[in-house]
């Protein structure tokens, strides 16, 4: 993480790793990395709010989000009062319901609308990751994230 500008409120240098992208979006995958990682295992509390907007220096607000991002992507989900725990299973409500969730990855060109998100040129290849949540065998939930291709140096 860089350090930026010298912040008025903490009076000190802070992270400033985003350039370009949302503070949330990089609160939210520096999580998603602890729980992929196992830092925070499966069925664990991830840190309270307030532990994490000091732990990132962020408001309550984007804390949030890059929580209610994480609970979308469905690698977390909340209990009112309890708190937030990591991959818990899914829960359905009948005695006959299941629920099952498949991703896979492939390489895709940019087109106009992801090169532009991207600031890259239409073509470029990227890496989708589709992820399909099945309830009872019908799809209930489709999530596609692209990402940028790793560079070799």
């Amino acid at each position: 993480m860089a350090l930026g500008k010298t912040s008025a409120r903490y009076g000190e240098q802070v992270p400033t790793p985003h350039y370009g992208q949302p503070r949330y979006r990089v609160i939210a995958d520096e999580l998603r990395e602890r729980i992929e990682s196992g830092a925070i295992p499966p069925g664990h509390l991830l840190p309270a709010e307030s532990t994490l907007t000091i732990e990132f220096r962020a408001s309550r607000g984007t804390v949030r989000q890059a929580i209610a991002a994480l609970r979308e992507a469905g690698l977390v989900a909340t209990e009112h009062g309890r708190g937030t725990y990591a991959n818990l299973p899914h829960r359905e409500s009948g005695p006959d319901s299941s629920s099952e969730t498949q991703t896979r990855e492939r390489q895709v060109a940019a087109n106009s609308e992801l090169a532009a998100l991207f600031a890259v040129q239409p073509g470029t290849v990227l890496i989708e990751q589709e992820t399909v949540t099945r309830t009872n065998g019908a799809a209930a939930k489709v999530v596609k994230t692209y990402r940028l291709l790793p560079t070799r140096q």
